[in-house]
């Protein structure tokens, strides 16, 4: 009997928490988070995982969610998985390698997941697959999904499907999958600048006009808190829609001008014409066999609004965003002494 018990002690201490993706901008900071907070039985998945995880006491699973070997050994004596792994691109010439990731990927996590007993997954996908419209009208998770227009663009299609896909294969009994939908995140840390690059095209003067869309943004360190209390208080197969505040890109440029001394751009053009000036520009840089300085998609991404309403997961989940003044100073003082250079642009 204290063999048996002895043994089902030590099997319950090597149970660990997954992340995958775990070392990019989001995973940076919920891997941080649970450090602070005294976890050690942290996994993290990762083309490569930095040495100071390592040295922090992470156990690190190096290799592709797409990758059924490495999956397979990425969630033995696994119990929570935060799955964040993914690739961000505007360009719709990207969408077979982020359905590759998104799609396949997530079905291989799932499928590995349940049959080696892990109970909970917290899925990162994006707030662009419930709240982008038209018009400045500003939604909740209630919302029907607007597939009409998400799947104009591969990035926000890949993610719906990725949805779907942990839905329909991670649902076995007593498994919880939570799906959590962060808006655009930004605050210190992008190292691959996969998220806050807006800012830092802003700070080098290389927006030439304000769209008359609308965006919301969220600080990467108050989502990462989210998606750990989602761990405990997510419900199954619940969405929770993680946001700030609400601003056209007017607004967005004016705060960003009045923190950063970096004029706004004063230029505004109707929606046709930078569409159709968009499309024509790239046309003629494609001939030359060059990367166009505009993206058609981004630009009709900027032409729409991505408002919604965090309520569920502030009261669900506690989800407590900071001021947006405080993330979006935090943001540029991270881009000019990490990227641009202390001082430039100042």
């Amino acid at each position: 009997m204290a063999k048996t018990k002895a043994l089902a002690k030590s099997e319950k201490t090597e149970k660990r928490i997954l992340i995958t993706g775990g070392t990019g901008f989001l995973g940076t900071h919920i891997v941080r988070q649970f450090l602070a907070a005294g976890e050690t039985n942290l996994k993290v998945m990762a083309s490569r995982v930095p040495e100071w995880m390592k040295d922090a006491g992470c156990k690190a699973v190096e290799g592709s969610v797409t990758d059924q070997e490495t999956v397979t050994k990425a969630v033995k004596n696994v119990s929570a998985i935060f799955h964040l792994a993914g690739k961000v691109s505007r360009d719709n010439g990207d969408a077979m390698s982020m359905n590759n990731i998104h799609l396949q990927g997530t079905r291989i996590l799932c499928e590995a997941a349940t049959e080696a007993g892990v109970q909970t997954m917290v899925l990162a996908s994006s707030s662009g697959t419930i709240a982008v419209s038209e018009d400045e009208q500003i939604v909740d998770e209630t919302f029907p999904q607007p597939v009409e227009i998400l799947t104009r663009w591969a990035y926000y299609a890949s993610k719906y499907y990725q949805e779907r896909a942990a839905l329909e294969n991670f649902k076995a009994d007593g498994q919880k999958l939570v799906i959590m939908n962060p808006s655009l995140l930004l605050g210190p840390d992008d190292e691959r600048l996969s998220s806050t690059k807006p800012v830092l095209d802003f700070l080098g003067r290389k927006i030439p006009y304000s769209p008359s869309g609308g965006l919301n943004f969220v600080d990467a360190r108050d989502a990462a808190a989210a998606f750990i209390a989602a761990l405990e208080k997510g419900r199954h197969q619940e969405k929770y829609l993680l946001g700030a505040a609400n601003m056209t890109f007017e607004q967005f440029f004016g705060r960003l001008a009045r923190l950063s001394g970096v004029s706004a751009p004063m230029l505004k053009v109707p929606k046709r014409l930078a569409m159709a000036g968009s499309s024509m520009i790239s046309s003629i840089y494609k001939n030359w066999g060059k990367t166009s300085p505009v993206m058609p998609n981004e630009v009709e991404q900027a032409e729409y609004f991505w408002y919604f309403d965090s309520a569920k997961a502030e009261e669900e989940l506690s989800f407590a965003p900071r001021d947006p003044q405080e993330t979006l100073q935090d943001t540029i003082t991270y881009l000019r002494e990490n990227v641009l250079g202390g001082g430039v642009f100042k």
